[in-house]
């Protein structure tokens, strides 16, 4: 059974940093895409970043020189550092494992390539 696990959101101001985890168990976690995505109250759940099996990387264009995804294979963990938090960063957080091990560049971050998700992590910037 695939488990995800996120850790690490809470409650800081702006300009300041998070790291967020997720610890995943139950699936072969290397041959897989896995992503970030976020929720804020009232909007559509968002793509924040991927990586593929490879290590390639995609952000959002909000996100971009701001945060970072990686992944630690032989911990089976994804991580995300988010750095210069906005208010507008304020969502409940998600991790996801995509259906494939790698997307192009040019796909877009989509909810429907993903096929388990975590329960999600809140993370609140206050300005």
């Amino acid at each position: 059974q695939v488990q995800l696990v996120e850790s690490g959101g809470g409650s800081v101001q702006a300009g300041g940093s998070l790291r967020l985890s997720c610890a995943a168990s139950g699936y072969t976690y290397s041959r897989y895409c896995v992503a970030w995505f976020r929720q804020a109250p009232g909007k559509e759940r968002e793509g924040v970043a991927r990586i593929n099996s490879d290590g390639s990387t995609r952000y959002a264009d909000s996100v971009k020189g701001r945060f970072t995804i990686s992944r630690d294979n032989a911990k089976s963990t994804l991580y995300l550092q988010m750095n210069s938090l906005k208010p507008e960063d304020t969502a409940t957080y998600y991790c996801a494992v995509a259906f494939a091990a790698s997307y192009s560049y040019t796909t877009p971050l989509q909810a429907r390539d993903y096929r388990y998700w975590g329960q999600g992590t809140q993370v609140t910037v206050s300005s």
